[in-house]
C-alpha cells in the first residue's frame, strides 16, 4: 500500500516544526523563538499561516519536533501585530 500524500496544510505544519526546530537546534536550548525570527528562517511561514498551523496541525508540529528530540513547551499568542513566541526545549 503506498503511503498517504501530506496536505498543503500538513506539508506547512511540518515546514513549521522543521524551522523550529533548526532555530533551536542553532541557538540552544531552551530557545524562546518569535514569529520574526522564524519569517527569517522560513519566509513561507506568514504570521497568519503560522497561527493556523498550531490551532489546526500541533500534533504534527509536535511530531516533528519530537523526530528531532525536541519538544513544543509553550506558544504564546498575543494578537494581530503583537506577536507570537515559541519556546523549545530538549524533550525528557
Amino acid at each position: 500500500m503506498a503511503p498517504r500524500k501530506m496536505s498543503a496544510a500538513e506539508t506547512k505544519a511540518r515546514d513549521l516544526g522543521l524551522a523550529l526546530a533548526r532555530i533551536a537546534e542553532s541557538e540552544g536550548t531552551p530557545a524562546a523563538i518569535g514569529v520574526d525570527r522564524l519569517r527569517q528562517a522560513s519566509p513561507r511561514l506568514t504570521p497568519l499561516a503560522v497561527g493556523q498551523m498550531v490551532r489546526k496541525q500541533r500534533a504534527l508540529v509536535e511530531a516533528t519536533l519530537a523526530e528531532r528530540g525536541l519538544a513544543l513547551i509553550d506558544y504564546a499568542d498575543q494578537g494581530p501585530g503583537r506577536g507570537m513566541e515559541f519556546t523549545i526545549e530538549q524533550a525528557a
